[in-house]
């Protein structure tokens, strides 16, 4: 089959910090989770053009304990790499985020196929975020990564930094070395080298609506660096209409045919009246990039803007590769691909299951004890950095539905459970059953609103009679409605139209860097473990 283009997102939905690596035709993505378990993602494809999931790269506490991270902290821009006959892989850990301190360390797994099994961690430094790992001709391996600094009177980004790394002796060798210092913020770098050069990208300017990516080289790998003089190789912070916002943080890859290709992120805005925010957080998109005869890198298509379509390698338009069908990315935010029905007929989740900080065990979750319904253990109050008993899956597209049915039959007040619409701990909206002293079983609403908690009393229904529970959540652009029904045919709206576009980086005065989860989730906060037990969980295209 002959693909001519590529659509981005490739990966659509919180998919950031895109890693990129081939491997014979083989290409590997791998993304950023922040607080989210399993961690670090791995997409493959044949083509660039169709994508599958191949896993998470740490997967267990033995390769990342994420218990009592801060939000949007955890696992940050993970870096893939491929030499001798290895996969390489380096990410950070943020325990907390904010001024003036982010309590980082940066660790090296590794693995011989990129199912695993995975080395233990090894720990590289603390200096700083967004480490990555150059294999040089010579054998050599390097980490770069950028150096924080908390003291109030300097730059807190103050410059990307070069140190040896011995396999050896699973450790880095010598002092670190200053490659580049710049006025604009930088982080991300990845070196690559080229006809004589080595090339340091960097992703510039935060993450926000002024991101971008830089170019820099120097002929020796320790500098001095010059910047490229035409600037941003890739931006939109001077196109606030472009259908592709906030790109940025990228890596290169090559074809086997000698083409080039660029992963970065970007993110797909609503209009909101507060202006533009992104529900579906920071995606994944791939730009096809040329080197010039000054040895420049180049967006192929001329301008320093990503592009929905992109030409595909010249194998996949001549017919050399299909690749593997899988979910493609949408055009426009209303154009999302359907997720489909989890039956829980499965002895396992799947793997567009994530859960909070913690991975998956029977201690709160089976699907093996009521064959057909996924158990939930009720433990710790969604507001809690630990152990909650909530798994959910991204959403990729803002115009889609989430469905699920629930059994469950409280007996106090502390005890609930029900249909999540989540950002983070202190921003989401729950649409729970619980138990009332002078009503038995009632369902409402618990909204988080950039940590202000409330339970509008208006939204109470009295539920005591119902068989069951269906639970519905529609999301309409930046309209969130929420509905319940005894039978799954006569439907009853919970509260008024809500704000979907609070489940996003761009609301609040906090540093926020993940995207919206729709999901089911339990609570018991007596400790006796109530149990909750749900038939099914559909998302699909509205």
């Amino acid at each position: 089959m002959t693909v001519d283009h590529l659509r981005n997102p490739v990966l659509p939905g919180f998919h950031p910090d895109p890693s990129i690596v081939r491997v014979g035709e083989t290409y590997y993505l791998a993304t950023s989770t922040f607080e989210w378990f399993p961690a670090v993602p791995v997409h493959r494809s044949t083509d660039l053009v169709h994508w599958e999931p191949a896993g998470h790269l740490l997967d267990s506490r033995d390769t990342v304990d994420l218990r009592g991270v801060a939000n949007s902290a955890g696992v940050w821009a993970p870096s893939l790499s491929f030499h001798d006959g290895r996969f390489w892989l380096v990410h950070s850990l943020v325990r907390t985020v904010g001024s003036p301190y982010k309590d980082v360390d940066n660790y090296l797994v590794t693995a011989d196929s990129i199912e695993g099994p995975w080395s233990e961690p090894v720990f590289l430094n603390s200096s700083g975020f967004d480490p990555s790992l150059f294999h040089d001709e010579d054998g050599r391996h390097w980490l770069v990564n950028l150096r924080w600094d908390h003291r109030p009177d300097r730059p807190s980004f103050a410059g990307i930094v070069l140190q040896e790394y011995d396999p050896g002796a699973r450790a880095l060798a010598g002092e670190p070395v200053l490659l580049l210092r710049h006025d604009e913020l930088v982080e991300g770098p990845n070196l690559y080298r080229r006809d004589g050069w080595y090339y340091l990208m960097l992703a510039e300017g935060g993450t926000g609506w002024n991101h971008g990516i830089l170019m820099a080289r120097s002929r020796t790998l320790t500098g001095p660096y010059e910047l490229d003089p035409a600037g941003s190789l890739l931006t939109t912070r001077d196109a606030p209409d472009a259908p592709l916002l906030k790109a940025g943080h990228g890596e290169l890859v090559s074809t086997p045919d000698g083409e080039w290709y660029l992963a970065h992120l970007a993110s797909r805005p609503v209009a909101t009246p507060e202006g533009p925010r992104c529900i579906l957080g920071r995606e994944t998109c791939i730009q096809r990039v040329e080197w010039t005869g000054d040895g420049w890198l180049r967006l192929a298509h001329g301008d320093n803007r990503p592009r929905l379509s992109v030409p595909a390698p010249r194998a996949t338009r001549n017919g050399g590769s299909s690749g593997a069908a899988v979910a493609g990315a949408a055009a426009a935010p209303g154009e999302g691909p359907a997720e489909g029905c989890d039956d829980f007929d499965a002895p396992v989740l799947g793997p567009a299951w994530s859960s909070l900080r913690v991975p998956v065990d029977p201690s709160w979750l089976s699907l093996t004890e009521r064959p057909g319904w996924l158990r939930l253990r009720g433990r710790q109050s969604q507001h809690s950095l630990f152990d909650q008993s909530l798994v959910a899956r991204r959403l990729t597209s803002v115009h889609c539905r989430a469905t699920t049915v629930l059994d469950f039959r409280p007996t106090r007040f502390d005890q609930q459970a029900g249909l999540i619409c989540w950002y983070d701990t202190t921003t989401h909206y729950y649409l729970r059953v619980t138990h009332s002293e002078e009503r038995g079983r009632v369902l409402g609403l618990a909204v988080s609103d950039d940590g202000a908690y409330s339970e509008p009393a208006d939204c109470e229904l009295s539920v005591e009679d119902w068989p069951l529970l269906h639970l519905r959540a529609d999301f309409d652009g930046a309209a969130l409605r929420l509905s319940a029904s005894p039978d799954g045919a006569e439907w009853t709206r919970v509260g008024p139209v809500l704000d979907a576009s609070k489940l996003s980086d761009d609301y609040g005065d906090r540093l926020r860097f993940t995207g919206a989860f729709v999901g089911v989730c339990a609570q018991d906060l007596g400790g006796t473990r109530v149990t909750a037990d749900f038939d099914r969980f559909a998302l699909t295209g509205l």
